[in-house]
C-alpha cells in the first residue's frame, strides 16, 4: 500500500471502450480504528480487503465491470482506485453511493466478517482525480465524464493480485482457510470461524457463485428446449412461491397446450411464471426449482456451466464466467429427450 499519487492517472481515452477510473475513500467513524492501520496488519489485511469486494459486489451490481487496482495509504482515509470497464455498472455503482448503499454494505460486512463493534460505521468519499464527485451526485453523467476522463495508466497492484489469488482460493466448503479478525487493531486474535456470505445480488450452485439477475428471453427458450418432460415438476415447485401457479394451473397449462407439445408447455409454465412474477422472476428462483426437482442437468444448461465444472469446489467469490456449451442444438436435445422418456 503506498501513498496516493493522483499524477500517476492520464486523461488519455482507450478508443470505443468505456473506461475509467475512481478513488473510493473510506474513514472510520470510531477513534479506536483506522482503517489503514487495520489494513497494514498481515493477520486483518484479507478480511478488510474481501469485506471491499462484498460491498463493491453489492453496490455494483455483481462481480464484472470492474476492478481494483491499488489500495492507497490516505491516513486517515482508505483509498480504493477501482477501474471501470463497462458505463452501466459503473452508473449503477454511482446510484448506489448516491443512495448511500456504500456506507451502509460496508458497515454490513465489516460486522460479519471482521466482528467489529456495533456502533462501527464509515464516512465515504468519491474523487476522479482532482475532482470531487460527492458535490456534482445529482449529475450522473457529469460524474461518469470525469471518471471515464481520468484513464489509468497502472496495472493491477501485486498486493491487490496476491489478496485476490487468496479469495480465489477460498473454497465454500473449507470456511476455516481463512481466519477471522477483530476490527479493533490492537485485537489480533480470531475470535470465531467465518462462515460463507453471498452478496445480496448472488446465489450458490453447486458451490459456486452466480450473479443473480432477471430471466431473459434467451432463458425460456433455453429452459423450453431442455426441459422435456418434467416441466411439470419444476411447475409444481415454483407454485410454492408462485400465485400464478397454484390450484389447477398447471394441469390446465397441460391439457390447453397438450396438442402442442412439451416444449410450448414448458415454454408457457415460465411465460405465465415471468408474467406473474415481474423482476422477482430471477435466474436464481428457477435454478432453486431445478435442484428441488433433482434436474441438476438442466441447471446447468440454464447457467451455461460444463457438466463436470458442477463437480468442483470453487472460490467464495469468484463469480461463474459463462462459457457457452457447444451442442449440436436440436440432434443432442432431441436424443437426450428420446433417452430420458
Amino acid at each position: 500500500m503506498e501513498i496516493i499519487d493522483e499524477k500517476k492517472m492520464t486523461t488519455k481515452g482507450l478508443g470505443d471502450v468505456w473506461t475509467g477510473c475512481v478513488f473510493l475513500f473510506l474513514e472510520s467513524t470510531s477513534p479506536k480504528v483506522s482503517l489503514p492501520a487495520v489494513y497494514k496488519d498481515p493477520q486483518k489485511k484479507f478480511g478488510l480487503f474481501k469485506v471491499i469486494k462484498l460491498t463493491l459486489s453489492d453496490t455494483a451490481g455483481g462481480l464484472q465491470g470492474y476492478e481494483i487496482l491499488k489500495l492507497h495509504d490516505a491516513d486517515p482515509y482508505l483509498g480504493v482506485e477501482i477501474k471501470f470497464v463497462d458505463c452501466d455498472v459503473c452508473r449503477r455503482f454511482l446510484e448506489s453511493y448516491a443512495a448511500g448503499a456504500v456506507s451502509q454494505f460496508f458497515t454490513q460486512h465489516a460486522l460479519r466478517v471482521l466482528s467489529g463493534s456495533e456502533d462501527f460505521t464509515v464516512d465515504t468519499q468519491l474523487k476522479a482525480g482532482t475532482e470531487v464527485l460527492d458535490q456534482c451526485l445529482t449529475n450522473q453523467e457529469l460524474c461518469l465524464d470525469h471518471i471515464h476522463s481520468l484513464q489509468p495508466v497502472r496495472l493491477r497492484d501485486d498486493e491487490v493480485t496476491q489478496l485476490e489469488r487468496q479469495l480465489q482460493n477460498l473454497t465454500l466448503c473449507d470456511p476455516c482457510n481463512s481466519q477471522p479478525s477483530r476490527l479493533d487493531p490492537c485485537n489480533s486474535q480470531p475470535t470465531r470461524k467465518e462462515t460463507p456470505i453471498v452478496p445480496s445480488n448472488c446465489f450458490l450452485f453447486q458451490k459456486k457463485l452466480f450473479d443473480d439477475r432477471q430471466l431473459t428471453p434467451a432463458d425460456h427458450q433455453r429452459f423450453a428446449t431442455s426441459i422435456g418432460r418434467d416441466w411439470k415438476k419444476v411447475g409444481r415447485a415454483l407454485q410454492k412461491t408462485c400465485r400464478a401457479l397454484k390450484g389447477p394451473a398447471i394441469d390446465n397449462l397441460a391439457f390447453e397446450y397438450e396438442r402442442e407439445g412439451l416444449y410450448e408447455q414448458a415454454y408457457q409454465l415460465l411465460s405465465r411464471f415471468i408474467q406473474a412474477e415481474g423482476r422477482n422472476a430471477r435466474l436464481s428462483r428457477l435454478v432453486k426449482a431445478l435442484e428441488e426437482t433433482k434436474l441438476i442437468g438442466v441447471a446447468e444448461i440454464m447457467l451455461d456451466l460444463q457438466p463436470k465444472e458442477a463437480l468442483q469446489e470453487v472460490p467464495e467469490l469468484q463469480r461463474i464466467c459463462p462459457q457457452r456449451v457447444c451442442r449440436n442444438s436440436c440432434d443432442a436435445r432431441n436424443s437426450g429427450l428420446q433417452s430420458t422418456a
